[in-house]
């Protein structure tokens, strides 16, 4: 069974751990945005924003990230679960709900009654619960649905 980790716990360290990451959502334009997220997220999972790893054994499986904001219009919402991403070599395996269920219990933890993600894929996120409530924008003016999980 996989573990998942804050980036902070990441035996290869915070630059192996800034990299992976940035390599599943970034481009080339916003290295230096994601690196300095994550480097200013907090180690001790008491407060936002936070990064997490999903690890098997010692490979990296997947990620994502419990934010203030995803970049969407709704800035009045959070935390927002961000930056899901499974390999696809695990996909399948139900990894990804996991993540997906660390993600609101930890929003739980911090005293927060729902987390919320975006996404323009439909169908998955209400697999595990998750419920669609309305669209908001991103900044490039593209519509996203936007999802919450009760805590």
């Amino acid at each position: 069974m996989p573990k998942i980790i804050n980036v902070w716990d990441y035996a290869a360290g915070m630059d192996a751990a800034v990299s992976y990451i940035h390599s599943k959502w970034g481009s080339d334009e916003n290295h230096n945005f994601y690196n300095d997220a994550i480097v200013h997220s907090s180690p001790s999972g008491d407060c936002l924003p936070q990064f997490f790893l999903l690890l098997e054994e010692d490979k990296v499986a997947g990620c994502y990230a419990l934010l203030t904001n995803d970049l969407i219009s709704r800035q009045d919402l959070f935390p927002w679960v961000a930056c899901l991403f499974v390999e696809p070599e695990y996909r399948g395996k139900g990894w990804g709900s996991l993540m997906l269920e660390h993600g609101w219990k930890t929003a739980k933890a911090m005293g927060y009654s729902k987390a919320y993600l975006t996404t323009d894929h439909d169908g998955y996120y209400e697999k595990y619960g998750w419920i669609r409530m309305e669209d908001g924008f991103n900044l490039f003016g593209e519509q996203g649905r936007i999802y919450w999980h009760p805590t």
